[in-house]
């Protein structure tokens, strides 16, 4: 989580640990620490901005069975990221 955030022009959003922790669950804190910046924070903030526990989660298991799949990025391709 040491991505350079410095030329990011929205808001930055902290990554809570509850996430944190599920990234280490499933063994994708690298795949995530290997997405741009602008990923990284823009998962975070649609995660946190749910205003529903329910939707939250889902939200978070969508990243996470994007970010072990490879090749994807908020149900789009994105060649960058395939493994």
């Amino acid at each position: 989580m040491n991505a350079d955030t410095s030329k990011l022009k929205r808001r930055r959003y902290l990554m809570p640990g509850w996430i944190k922790q599920a990234l280490q669950a499933r063994g994708l804190i690298e795949d995530y620490n290997n997405r741009p910046p602008y990923q990284q924070n823009d998962y975070l903030g649609w995660i946190e901005q749910a205003k529903k526990p329910e939707t939250k989660l889902k939200r978070l298991n969508q990243m996470l069975d994007e970010l072990e799949a490879g090749g994807i990025y908020m149900k789009m391709q994105h060649p960058a990221s395939s493994k």
